[in-house]
Formats: C-alpha cells, structure tokens, sequence
C-alpha cells in the first residue's frame, strides 16, 4: 500500500472558513473528501501536511517510498497515471507549482527544510487538472467529483432493487447501497447518476434530479426538490429546495426554503425557512468575503450561495444574502438580508452582531452532538479556541468593546 502525504499549500487561505478545521483534502465534494478519494485511486493510506494547530489531529507518516501530493488536486485517470509513472525524485509541477512527488525518506527530510534543486521536474497542461482554487470550486467540481465516484463506487458491485412505488424517469445511473430506503419518489438520473449510501432515506413525495449523492444514514424529508449537482454528506438531514450543494456530516436543512450554489460545513443546523440568495437581481458578478485580502472581491461569478463553516446555525426564516461568507461556531437570528460576511463566534442578526462566548458556543455544539450521540472533545475544543484568537481580529465590535474597557480603567484609575 502507498504511503500518500497530502499537503496543504497558500490555496488553503482562499478555501477558509472550511480549512480553519480540516486541511485542504479533507474537503468533501462528490461523494467523499478528496483524501478518500486519493486513497481508492491511489491504492493507498494517506496522512497529512498541514497548520501546526491542526497537525495533532491530522498528523504525518514518512515511509521509505513516499508519494506527496496537492491536497486540492483531484485524482483522475491523466494524473494518477503520470504519477504512477514517476520514478523516485520525480515532481510534476503546474505553472510552477508542486502537484505531486515521489521521494525518499532522505528527499522527504530536505523537502521540509529547503527545495530540492535536484528533482526531475516536469511541467504538466492545465486540462487534466481539476483544482479546489477557490470557495466556489467546490460547487463548480462536484458534478465532475459525483460522476467520478460514482464509477469508482459501483464497479463491480450491485445495486439493491428499487421500489415500485418509485417513479423513474429515463435510463440512468440509479445506485442504492444495502440498507437504502427510496419510496413514492420521482429520480432522474438522465442528466447524472443517483447515488443513495447505506442506511440513507428517501421519503416519499421527494424529487430528485442528479447528479446527486446522498451520503450513509442520511434523510431526505418528504417533498423535497434537488437539482443535481448536489452532494450531501453522511447524517445529514435535507429538505425544501436544493440546487447544486455540498453540504458535510452531521448537518441539517430539513425544512422548507431555498438553498443553491452552496457549502455548508460539519455540525450546521439552517431554521425553518431558511433562504440563500445565489444570484444578484442586476445578474452582475458576485463580490465574495476572502480571508487573504480581508474585504469582499470581485468574482468572475454570476451565482454564489452561502458558504456556512463548521458548527454554526441559523434561526427560522435568516435570509442570507448572494455570496455569504460565515465562520465557525456561528448562532444567527432576526428579521432582514444579514451581512454578506460574518465572522467565526458571532452571536446575533442583521441589526446587531456581539462575540459567542466561546464556553456557550461548546455547550450549544454539544448538546447538538449528544442528541446525535456524539461528544465534543477535548482536541476539537482547543482547535476551535486556536480558531476564536485567530478570528478576534474579524469581530469589530470587541475592538470598539476593547476600547472602551481601556477607557473604564482609565477612568477608573484617576478617580
């Protein structure tokens, strides 16, 4: 079995707020994250180089023979085969930038504290590369990822039987895992396959045009409508009106409103009614918040939903505007279109925001997780309070909040 080290590179700032968490890799688009999928495609096990704070849970193995690779790269049939190809010292590279090397313990060791002039580099085209760049990547990809997977996922095995209480239309991909529970649904699989894992339900009255993967012991609620490309990850629960989403573990949208061109995190929970705006009504390119700049920049764009980090939620009927960004460990409420950016640990809505107490935001995040019979450690506490420090510099209210305890002391101090 290969030994795979996928790296984190800068293309990690322009993915956050999901990268706060997890490195690049293990992103979920399709029907897994992209350290999965290199694993199956790779025939290997994979570890990880990436932030320090996030390295005690994503941590590094080095073996003799090591095959390192661009964690927002996916696999396909063109690169894989270049890569099996590479001999030791070999590196492919993309307009000057590492995909992917093949190195020895020795190479791997000098890697890390200096480059390595002597490695046979090569330069690869552009069109064999499909690369998370950029937030919106991940909704672009996940019709490619899903179709990708699908192969990957059914060859060579056999799908159960689906009911006749369903309604099929045209000949496409349909595939349902042991355990799968699909009745009184329409599935259109003409445009992409349909992929249900196991344990997952479909309940009746859902309409479903693929791609579309529905990941293990997940629901989809009656009436739901999904336009493909949507990917939803395993324990989650969907419904009302979906259209091209990635949505990871243990998240929930169950009821009815509208989501599109969406990403939302681990741990996620979207109110009744809850609506996304995914396209401006003057149809001009949508302006998205960027960690590396620090402001909202121009996109080449015309539809961007919401793109929610891991453990954060919103009331009933929130409204978020085309091309929102929030952070982690968010609790949103209240009336009107909220800011196109919200910062990790905000507590609030459109008519004022204050800092989630970090110590309230674990118990909220907990009892969520304990009803799912799930616990919050004490490695992801310590993670997320490194994320708190590290986004403090977002929350502008608790630098005016600063200002003003300085001043009290001040104050305090001459009387």
């Amino acid at each position: 079995m290969k030994n795979l080290i996928l790296f984190d590179n800068e293309t990690r700032e322009h993915l956050l707020p999901f990268t706060f968490t997890r490195p690049v890799c293990e992103i979920r688009l399709g029907a897994m994250s992209n350290r999965e999928r290199w694993e199956k495609w790779m025939n290997g096990k994979a570890s990880y180089i990436t932030q320090d704070y996030l390295s005690e849970r994503y941590d590094i193995t080095i073996s003799e023979i090591n095959y390192l690779i661009n964690g927002s790269v996916l696999p396909s049939h063109e690169i894989v085969s270049l890569i099996n190809q590479m001999e030791n010292g070999g590196a492919m590279l993309l307009d000057g930038e590492l995909i992917a090397a093949v190195l020895d313990r020795n190479q791997f060791n000098r890697l890390m504290y200096d480059d390595i002039e002597d490695l046979n580099s090569f330069e690869i085209k552009q069109s064999p590369v499909l690369k998370m760049n950029r937030l919106w990547d991940i909704c672009q990809l996940n019709e490619q990822a899903i179709i990708s997977d699908y192969k990957l996922l059914t060859s060579g095995r056999i799908s159960q039987n689906l009911s006749k209480t369903n309604t099929i239309i045209g000949d496409g991909q349909i595939f349902l895992e042991e355990g799968a529970q699909v009745e009184g649904a329409i599935l259109n699989a003409t445009k992409g396959p349909i992929y249900i894992a196991h344990g997952a339900e479909v309940m009746e009255g859902t309409i479903i045009r693929g791609p579309f993967v529905l990941g293990a012991n997940s629901k989809v609620k009656m009436g739901a409508k999904i336009y493909g490309p949507t990917s939803i990850g395993a324990n989650c629960v969907i419904g009302g009106e979906v259209k091209n989403v990635v949505m990871f573990s243990h998240s929930n949208k169950g009821h009815e409103g509208y989501l599109g061109n969406s990403v939302i995190g681990e741990w996620c929970n979207l109110g009744a009614d809850t609506n996304s705006s995914n396209l401006k009504n003057n149809w001009s390119y949508v302006k998205l918040w960027s960690y590396v700049s620090g402001q909202l920049e121009q996109t080449d764009q015309l539809k961007i939903g919401l793109m929610m980090g891991d453990y954060s939620m919103c009331g009933i009927n929130s409204m978020f505007n085309t091309g929102t960004v929030t952070g982690l460990c968010c609790n949103i409420f209240g009336t009107g279109f909220l800011p196109k950016f919200i910062p990790s640990f905000s507590w609030g809505g459109s008519d004022n925001f204050t800092t989630y107490i970090p110590e309230k935001a674990f118990e909220a995040v907990e009892r969520m997780m304990t009803i799912h019979g799930h616990r919050l450690e004490a490695e992801e506490r310590l993670l997320l309070m490194n994320v708190f420090e590290e986004t403090a510099k977002y929350r502008p209210w608790e630098q005016k909040e600063e200002t003003g305890r300085k001043f009290f002391k001040l104050f305090e101090a001459k009387s």
